[in-house]
This record gives C-alpha cells, structure tokens and sequence, in this order.
C-alpha cells in the first residue's frame, strides 16, 4: 500500500515516486514500488524551485556540485563536502581536429575529488541522505569506483562501511578501497552476481546500500554533471552528448538535470541529443537499440571495460527511450578499440582516461565517421574516471621507456632510434 508523505520537509524534494505506474512513497530508504515492482525516483516541487533558485544563488554557492543542493534530496545545511564536482570543462583543440569536430567539449570527471571517478558525486548524496536516515554502516555492490567513493566518503563521515566487488577487479581499484580501511568483500562472481548478494545482505542486516536501498537518492547526484555542463557553456545547453552506459542511470540523470533546470527556468529549453557508449562485450542496452527492443536481454561481461560491464542494467530500457525520442544513438566497440579510444584522448588532449572513458572515446569517433554528429554541433563527452586506476588496460600497447647509460652518446644514439621509430609508424599510417 502507498504510504503517506511526509509534506513538511523544507527541501524541494517531496516524495519517492515510481517511474512506471507513478505510485508515490515517503522519504525513505526504498527504492522498488510496492504496487508494480518499478523503480522510485525522487520527485520535486518545480514551482518552489523556480521561485527559490537563480543563477546568482548558485554561483554564490561552493565551488563543488553542492551549490546545486536545492536539486538534490537532502535537507541538510551542511551535507557531506569533500569538494566533489565542478569539474573542467575542456573546449577540446587537437581531439577536435582530429575528428573533424568544431565544438568539442570534454566533461572531465576523471579528476573529480576525492578518488578520481564520477562516483564521487553520487555518494556524496546517497551518504548525506543515509546520515539523515540514521543509518552509521554504508554498503555498496560496484565494479570499482563506487567501492572507492562509498569508502572513502565513509571515511571522511565517520561512517562503517563494507563493500561488495567482483573478485578479479583492477589492482587500482582493490588498493582504492583498502586504503580507506573498509571491511572489503571479493567476491567470486560477476557485478551482477555481487549485486543480488547485496541485495540479500541488505535485506538482513538493515544497512544503507547506496545502490540499493538509497539508490533513488543515490542516482539523484549523476544530475550535477548536467547542471555543470550547463552553467559552464555559458548558461545554455550542448546540442549532442556521448556518455558511457553501465546501469544507464548516469545517462538518465544527466537527461533530467537538464530537464530540471529547464523546468527551473535557469536555461532555455532546447532538443539535446543523448549517445550512448558501451564495450561490444558487455552491451545489453546497445544491442536492445539496435534491435529496436523496449526491454533488455541481460549478458554475461566479457571486456576489459569493467567498470560498464553490468549485464543487467537496471535503467536500461529508460536509456534505450531517451536515445530514441531525443535522436541519439547507443553505439557498441571492441576492446581493441577501447584501448585504442585511450591512446587517442591521452595523446590529443593529455587526459588518461579509464576504460569507461576510452569506450566513449571511441563511440564518439564511431558516431562521427557515420555521420551521426554534425561538426558544428556543440558537443560534449563525458570522462567518468582517471586511467591510473586500469593501468592494465594499456599494458603492452604504448611502449616501454628507452634505457639509455648516463652519457650524451647513448642519448644520441636512443634518440635517433626513437625518430627513426617514429617515421616508420607514420608511413604506416599513411598507407
């Protein structure tokens, strides 16, 4: 039965409410509607808004994505601030060139505070509403960075925390968390496989599952990527953005934080076309686009691109719907091109990216050389994480340092062979 809600919450968030039958909730730790089993969602007094935010009350806010805490579901004065968000925006020049692109803009997250991924902005809530709840131990199921952001975001909170990942993860990723001193559990199986146990374990033991139980507070911080592209154009929106697919939840927030702040009347409306960016072996929601498909066949992960490869994506269908109705696409690559999407934004724009990253990068170059992204489009594509944390990815594809004797003519001589090298690659690109 749909519980009451609690109308005296100060904040613009009024209740959870279910994305398929519209069923509304108290602000609680749930997230599945007891009526048709569908997501809940956050929902939110626009005219309040409206009346209470403008340009210049956002711009007096931090300089993180907390300056937009009027759009997210927290009441607290003073929520979790560990200077997450606001990240650059990069008007790209060499990738730009290189792609045939005039307005090229790159959301980079892959330096986003405190552990370099975009994970960041979503704990950050999630925590800060499990704080209110009155929750004191915090869990996740991830395929990395979210067991990095979840630790150390407890850390700063004193908060307990344990944290749920598959067990052949990046060694980037498992040091990520270590050092925050968590309880970390590796488990023998899939991100899908950890998730159901993490469902069963919140279940048991009553913690706060920040993409579980808290998952519609959760998912509410992706939204800050969207209200930061707008307010760093200049107060308007992109006309086309390429971001990566895991669960699709980043993709659908992105898409209502540009809603919102149309709604807010803080930018002008306009079509934004939505892409999406998954690996060849782990793309549920890319097939079920180009198979026209409104539901979505789970896959088991086999890519490098760990950190995207959930097999059940839980937003799936909602991203397959916002492509469609906004004229996007969802594009699928190989690891090989993954690997090579890496090497591209690294040595254009001197961003090393993540496997997450090097799949958008190269979904962006396979959009483009279809024709589907017009040159004088404004278009922006979103970096979610630092490549420090998948150093494997690369290894063996950029080459090893030349091991020279501390006199000028062992350099002379690895210098000319490094031209010599070099010439050869360029010939080899020519033909």
């Amino acid at each position: 039965m749909t519980q009451a809600i609690n109308t005296q919450t100060k904040a613009a968030f009024q209740a959870l409410k279910c994305k398929e039958c519209g069923a509304e909730y108290e602000l609680q730790a749930s997230h599945v509607c007891e009526l048709c089993f569908g997501p809940l969602e956050v929902a939110y007094d626009y005219s309040a808004l409206r009346r209470s935010v403008t340009r210049e009350s956002i711009q007096a806010g931090p300089n993180s994505m907390w300056r937009y805490r009027q759009f997210l579901p927290v009441n607290s004065e003073n929520p979790i601030d560990v200077g997450t968000g606001m990240t650059p925006l990069v008007r790209s020049q060499r990738l730009a060139r290189r792609l045939g692109l005039n307005k090229l803009y790159i959301k980079n997250d892959a330096v986003n505070m405190p552990t370099l991924s975009f994970k960041d902005r979503v704990v950050s809530v999630a925590l800060t509403r499990a704080r209110e709840l009155g929750f004191t131990t915090v869990s996740c199921a991830s395929t990395g960075n979210l067991a990095n952001s979840t630790a150390a975001i407890a850390a700063h909170a004193g908060l307990d925390c344990c944290v749920f990942i598959p067990a052949d993860l990046e060694a980037g990723k498992v040091l990520g968390s270590l050092i925050y001193s968590p309880t970390l559990m590796a488990v023998k199986g899939n991100y899908d496989q950890v998730n159901r146990l993490c469902s069963e374990v919140a279940n048991t033991h009553g913690w706060g599952f920040v993409n579980i139980n808290l998952r519609p507070y959760y998912s509410e911080g992706s939204k800050t990527l969207g209200f930061e592209v707008a307010e760093q154009l200049g107060w308007q929106l992109p006309d086309h953005i390429v971001a990566p697919l895991a669960s699709g939840s980043l993709f659908t927030k992105i898409y209502k934080g540009f809603n919102e702040f149309v709604e807010a009347g803080l930018v002008e409306g306009k079509p934004v076309k939505f892409s999406g960016a998954q690996a060849e072996g782990c793309s549920p929601i890319a097939q079920a686009y180009k198979e026209g498909r409104d539901f979505i066949k789970p896959v088991k992960p086999n890519t490098i691109a760990k950190s995207i490869a959930i097999g059940n994506p839980a937003d799936g269908v909602y991203a397959v719907e916002i492509a469609k109705k906004t004229g996007g696409s969802i594009e699928a690559v190989t690891d090989a091109e993954i690997i090579e999407g890496i090497k591209l934004l690294a040595e254009t724009e001197g961003i090393f990216t993540e496997t997450a990253g090097g799949t958008t990068i190269a979904v962006l170059k396979k959009l483009v050389e279809a024709g589907k992204i017009d040159p004088d489009e404004t278009t922006v594509v979103y970096i979610t994480g630092n490549g420090l944390k998948t150093q494997e990815a690369v290894h063996g594809y950029i080459g090893e340092p030349l091991t020279i004797e501390a006199k000028l003519d062992s350099f002379e001589q690895a210098l000319e062979r490094s031209r010599t090298l070099e010439r050869l690659e360029w010939q080899q690109v020519l033909v």
